[in-house]
């Protein structure tokens, strides 16, 4: 059979020692559209993410990619007990938290183990866990987990699962913000080390099922957490101790998001759709929680 959880669950996936630079850190922040905006170039908040110098801070996002960051060839699936391929395969989910402001070089070694497998009858959601930590000191600088959903699996009679959704606030939105994906978004996210051909070959995307290249996923949670780091907490990235979304919907290059956030006692509760268009009002992230520092 395709998945065989007796062989996957638990299994480790190994350690992978990766290093970054500043100029990693600049190119992820454009991809993800910091300094789109007219006046960027002169405003000292947004060149926080775009400018080497002592100003530079680092999104908590950029470590679900820093390991990666270098990588030319399509994301690998070769998982223990897992026979799939990248046209099966969507990002179902992401969450980071970092032990603290992330520096804007380094070398660090992430661990990652397959902790989890739901069978969904006619898909299978896959979960990994990773903890990274510091070459240099030997302290964690962040932890991930992640899900992919692979359509096609599942139907083993293995367990379904559950997740708690997020309840978005009954009242207005304490801040609201609309980014437009530019036509080339996709293929400038894809420099910072994912080169899934769905995101950039027309003729690929139309064989997993859409009728062109859709944004990454890791995109839109990177541009969702930088219009909420801005607009709740004053641009300022250390503010944010960790950042959750479920995937769940797509964007294709040219439409609108609109964020929304909304203040608790437990850190920001925010949402992703998509403004105006055939599509105004699809979701594009839910469940999304940033956690405070």
């Amino acid at each position: 059979m395709p998945i065989d959880p007796s062989v996957a669950i638990g299994a480790d996936l190994g350690a992978r020692t990766f290093s970054w630079t500043e100029s990693d850190v600049l190119l992820y922040h454009l991809g993800i559209g910091a300094g789109s905006r007219a006046g960027d170039n002169l405003s000292p908040a947004a060149l926080r993410y775009t400018l080497d110098n002592a100003a530079l801070q680092v999104l908590p996002s950029f470590g679900v990619v820093a390991p990666t960051f270098h990588d030319t060839d399509p994301p690998p699936l070769d998982l223990p007990g897992c026979d799939i391929n990248l046209a099966q395969v969507v990002h179902g989910s992401q969450s980071i938290s970092v032990s603290g402001a992330l520096p804007t070089s380094g070398t660090a070694t992430v661990r990652t183990t397959l902790t989890d497998i739901w069978d969904k009858g006619k898909a299978a959601v896959i979960w990994q866990e990773g903890v990274a930590t510091s070459d240099a000191t030997g302290e964690e600088l962040w932890r991930v987990r992640s899900s992919i959903f692979v359509k096609g699996e599942g139907g083993w009679g293995g367990d379904r699962g559950s997740a708690t959704p997020v309840e978005v606030p009954g009242r207005d939105a304490d801040f609201v913000a609309s980014y437009t994906v530019t036509p080339q978004q996709a293929l400038l996210y894809r420099l910072s080390g994912d080169r899934n051909p769905l995101h950039a070959d027309p003729d690929f995307a139309k064989t997993a099922g859409f009728p062109a290249p859709i944004l990454h996923g890791l995109c839109s949670y990177g541009i969702v957490l930088r219009e909420l780091t801005d607009g709740l907490l004053g641009g300022d990235a250390a503010a944010a101790a960790g950042f959750t979304a479920r995937f769940a919907g797509v964007v294709f290059p040219g439409e609108t998001i609109r964020v929304a956030g909304w203040r608790t006692d437990e850190g920001i509760i925010g949402s992703a759709t998509i403004e105006g268009g055939e599509r105004d009002g699809s979701p594009v992230l839910a469940d999304c929680v940033l956690t405070l520092a």
